[in-house]
């Protein structure tokens, strides 16, 4: 299984998955169909978690996205956390720009609603 990169768009965001265990989502995402934008990111996702890195970080900054990105990235987050089937680890890290409390909510909700524990990165100087 090899590495995915998808490009960043004006309203798509660089999405970077390494079969070493990192995976990598940044910037917009306000794509009008996003069950087909990130089908792709899905399928390699299904791939990867059958033979996991022993411990998986996934790198979320976003800058913006919409309630149909929102389902999909709970969907995802959910298949990662299948990692520990495997006896792996995971770590979430969700970055958001300094002041932008709309960001760190919806990360908080989402460590919430999958009761899974993030890690909160604020970066100062945006």
């Amino acid at each position: 299984m090899g590495e995915l990169r998808i490009e960043k768009g004006k309203n798509t965001p660089e999405i970077i998955l390494d079969p070493e265990g990192v995976i990598q989502i940044t910037g917009r995402s306000i794509h009008e169909n996003a069950e087909e934008f990130y089908q792709p990111v899905e399928e390699w996702i299904n791939e990867y978690i059958k033979n996991p890195a022993d411990i998986t970080v996934v790198n979320i900054h976003m800058e913006y996205f919409n309630s149909a990105s929102a389902r999909v990235f709970i969907k995802l987050f959910q298949k990662i956390i299948y990692v520990t089937v495997k006896d792996k680890k995971y770590i979430f890290n969700w970055y958001y720009d300094e002041g932008d409390e709309d960001i760190l909510e919806r990360g908080e909700y989402f460590s919430a609603v999958l009761s899974v524990p993030f890690n909160f990165i604020e970066l100062k100087g945006k």
